[in-house]
């Protein structure tokens, strides 16, 4: 039996006006008629509300309609800020990334030095979270020390910055806490043994950060570090040391006596 054209022409017909509508349901974009005031109004009440990637579509968008402007500029610093709240640190550094090449001279310029800063110090000082199951060697301490970067680059070029009494704070814990990381180093490589290799960590805590707490703790590692090689001469230099700049150190008398594990103070 013949089929008729007109009949066989029907499936097709229907596939293609299928694929018609199915093209047809694309989400409209419901900010196209909205004003850039008010996306960096909506914008802004998404990020009070602390729905962060909302706030960073938005802002998204405010950049792009607003390009050539300030507001622009204030969106893309906007957009970073809801990265970093919204918990995706990467992003946000590609954010102040191009933020910075693109406005180097940007009367938001000291802001854009705090977030980066803010965001590699959040992201990695929080510094030592689940070091019970992990060897101390492998910490990676990169992002402290570009948060670092970042502040003391604040502080040296804006020293007035409404940013820059919080960014020194900041610096002075990130110093603190490198300086306990390599301490800490140096005590792992003491308890197993590998001496050389705890001298040069405590050395390193020694040269690199002469002001930190953690110092105390690294001159008595190098007394006992000495002591095991038989570098009796140097054992004893490190002792003198260790007792003049702290007299009334615990570790003279106790040593490694408190058999809390460090970590737990964190």
């Amino acid at each position: 039996m013949l089929t008729s054209p007109r009949l066989s022409v029907l499936p097709l017909l229907a596939l293609a006006l299928g694929l018609l509508a199915g093209c047809g349901s694309t989400p409209k974009d419901e900010t196209a008629g909205w004003s850039v005031e008010r996306l960096a109004q909506e914008a802004r009440d998404e990020r009070v509300a602390g729905n962060f990637d909302r706030a960073a579509v938005l802002f998204e968008k405010l950049e792009g309609r607003a390009a050539g402007t300030p507001m622009a500029q204030q969106a893309q610093l906007e957009k970073a800020y809801a990265y970093y709240k919204g918990g995706e640190p990467a992003q946000a550094q590609a954010t102040i990334t191009r933020f910075l090449r693109l406005h180097p001279t940007s009367p938001a310029l000291d802001y854009a030095l705090y977030l980066k800063g803010l965001v590699n110090f959040n992201d990695n000082l929080g510094l030592f979270g689940s070091l019970a199951r992990q060897d101390l060697s492998e910490r990676d301490q990169k992002a402290a020390k570009e948060s670092f970067e970042a502040f003391r680059d604040l502080v040296a070029r804006f020293p007035d910055s409404r940013y820059a009494p919080d960014a020194r704070l900041r610096m002075t814990y990130i110093v603190n806490s490198l300086a306990q990381y390599e301490v800490h180093v140096a005590r792992y490589y003491l308890s197993r043994g590998a001496h050389l290799a705890a001298i040069n960590r405590a050395q390193v805590a020694l040269s690199d950060y002469p002001d930190a707490p953690a110092l105390e703790e690294a001159l008595f590692i190098l007394v006992r570090a000495y002591d095991e090689l038989g570098m009796t001469r140097l054992r004893d230099d490190a002792r003198r040391v260790l007792v003049a700049n702290f007299p009334q150190s615990r570790y003279l008398t106790q040593g490694y006596a408190d058999p809390t594990p460090w970590w737990r103070f964190w």
